[in-house]
């Protein structure tokens, strides 16, 4: 068997990001053979994730120019993310020759406000799925969603599930079997809670509850970021 052409890949890494948004994928991702992976940030410093543990950038946006797959995942750093031009700037200028630009949970709401998900449709996590809407992205409520290069996974362990698609897509459905028989990833939940439709009225208050605590207003900052975002770039 032919060896497999190399692939590159580029995760952001932000403060607070949600850390299975990043390492799920990354762990299928980096077992397509012949990968090269990367999680670039502002600086090689630590970066906290919301695991209460930190994750070590391997690059900086200044040494990263181009990927042939570019990942955004979420959290509750996002926001932060969107109000930040150089982010934004970087991931526009990679997107731009990448082969693949992904995302999972609410990192479509960052590619969103960087321009790239205008008129693409796009998953994303259930409670944060209609703001796609406020950047001109179609939400869509599926676990996996490609549209042309644009690839989204839903919330956090769609993540898992979102590399195994395009694992298959870039090598084929043989070895995406192969690197899920080897990650023995064979779900079966211990209880069917995993949904706001199949949540107890409760346990949705409760998650709801939480939201509103760490990320208060979230709704309508991330409005208002859509909003000053679209005027700027009509001014512009």
């Amino acid at each position: 068997m032919p060896e497999a052409a190399p692939l590159h890949i580029a995760f952001l890494l932000f403060p607070h990001v949600t850390q299975l948004d990043l390492t799920g994928p990354a762990q299928v991702l980096s077992r397509m053979g012949n990968v090269k992976l990367d999680l670039v940030a502002k600086t090689r410093e630590p970066v906290e994730t919301d695991a209460q543990f930190a994750l070590l950038p391997t690059a900086t946006f200044a040494e990263i120019e181009s990927t042939d797959i570019l990942c955004v995942p979420g959290g509750f750093g996002t926001v932060a993310v969107m109000e930040d031009p150089e982010t934004l700037a970087w991931l526009r200028r990679v997107a731009g020759t990448a082969q693949w630009v992904t995302s999972v949970c609410t990192g479509s709401l960052v590619l969103a406000a960087a321009g790239l998900l205008t008129g693409y449709r796009a998953a994303c996590h259930w409670a944060s799925r209609e703001q796609l809407a406020f950047f001109g992205a179609e939400p869509v409520a599926e676990r996996i969603v490609f549209d042309r290069n644009r690839v989204s996974g839903g919330g956090v362990t769609a993540g898992i599930d979102f590399a195994l698609a395009l694992t298959a897509r870039i090598r084929g459905e043989a070895h995406a079997k192969f690197v899920q028989l080897s990650l023995e990833y064979d779900p079966a939940p211990p209880f069917d809670s995993g949904s706001p439709e199949h949540a107890d009225p409760a346990t949705l208050a409760r998650y709801h509850a939480m939201v509103e605590k760490f990320a208060p207003g979230r709704v309508e900052k991330v409005r208002a970021i859509a909003s000053r975002l679209a005027e700027a770039r009509s001014a512009g």
